[in-house]
Parts: structure tokens; sequence; C-alpha cells
């Protein structure tokens, strides 16, 4: 295997192993995902693929694909976090926010297409952190191992 391999085993290793975090929260925890949650999913998904792509093919492109599936994750990450610690408002479908202004049909109607999960909730942490915030965190070491992985390699 080469260095390059390796760098990409890690950094799509580390998408899938965060998945599998997700889902066993999900499915082993009880922990349904809220809408932030979900989109924070799908970059780890395309990096687990490009990933797969990426250690038989060679080049940079793909390794730098990953990096910007793992900053975008990221990036959802701490915008998950602003919204679950109040900085800012989250997608109205899935965040609380005041009913002023609507009629009883258009709250009824809200109220019965609510989401289960709520956005702006934290239903775990560990270390001050929420797993938005660890993802954010993670992610961010995971597009170092991208670019690493794009990085030419010295001939010896």
């Amino acid at each position: 295997m080469t260095t390059r391999q390796r760098w990409i085993v890690m950094a799509a290793g580390g998408s899938a192993l965060l998945m599998l975090g997700a889902l066993a929260f999900q499915h082993l925890g009880g922990m349904a995902p809220c809408k932030l949650c979900i989109w924070q999913r799908w970059p780890h998904v395309a990096a687990i693929v490009i990933g797969v792509i990426a250690f038989v093919i060679p080049g940079r492109l793909l390794p730098l694909m990953g990096a910007v599936a793992a900053l975008t994750t990221s990036a959802l990450g701490v915008y998950h976090v602003g919204v679950e610690q109040g900085w800012w408002e989250g997608p109205s479908s899935c965040s609380s926010s005041g009913v002023s202004g609507i009629s009883t049909d258009d709250l009824f109607n809200q109220i019965m297409n609510a989401p289960l999960v709520r956005c702006d909730e934290i239903p775990w942490q560990m270390l001050g952190l929420s797993m938005a915030g660890w993802n954010a965190l993670i992610s961010l070491g995971l597009v170092v191992f991208w670019l690493q992985a794009g990085q030419r390699q010295s001939r010896a």
C-alpha cells in the first residue's frame, strides 16, 4: 500500500467510522437524527465513495474532492452547533420558532407536519461538545488527511 493510499484509507475510513457512530446512536441508542444531522451525513457518504475510487485511481483530483466533502460536513457541523447554541436560527422545519402572525389553520398544519426531532436541542454531548460539534472537529481533521493524500509524492 502506498503512502497516498494509507492517507485515503484514514480519511475515508474516518468518514465511515463517523457514519457508523451516527447510525449506532440512531439505531442502538434510539436517538433519531434531525434534518441537520442528516445533512451532515451526505458528505461523509460522498467521502467514502470518493475514497474507494481514489484508492485505485491515481491523481490529486479525487483527494481534493474528498477534502471538499469533509470540509462541507465540518461546515454543516459548525452551522448545526450555532443552531443548538442559539447563535443563529436553523431551518424553520426543525427549530423552535415563534408562531405569531399565522392563522390557526396554518399553525395546525405546521404542528401536524412538524418533524419529530428538533435541530436546536442537544440530545447528547461529551466534554461540552454535541455530536454536531464532534463531527465538525473530527471532519476538519479528515480534511488534513485528504490533503495529505493529494500531495505530490517525492520520488526516492
